[in-house]
């Protein structure tokens, strides 16, 4: 799941400073538990690629593009 919007930020469906969806959303489009979908969403915190507004969401990070390519281009180089 992470992996998917992962990809969504990558390829521009949730452009920086854009919403990502809820963890209701998460567990409403791939069907796993509230649980699981709270931790795609810590992850991608952890990843730096959102950031929560406390009462607005999460939204994608200006920088995200950038810090999912550079991590791709490292796995290119270790693969």
């Amino acid at each position: 799941m992470a992996a998917v919007i992962r990809d969504r930020i990558e390829d521009g469906t949730y452009p920086p400073r854009s919403r990502v969806p809820s963890v209701q959303a998460i567990v409403a489009e791939f069907g796993i538990a509230t649980a699981t979908a709270a931790k795609v969403n810590v992850g991608l915190k952890e990843e730096g690629l959102v950031h929560t507004e406390v009462g607005m969401g999460s939204f994608v990070s200006a920088d995200a593009p950038a810090l999912i390519k550079k991590a791709r281009a490292g796995q290119a180089d270790a693969g």
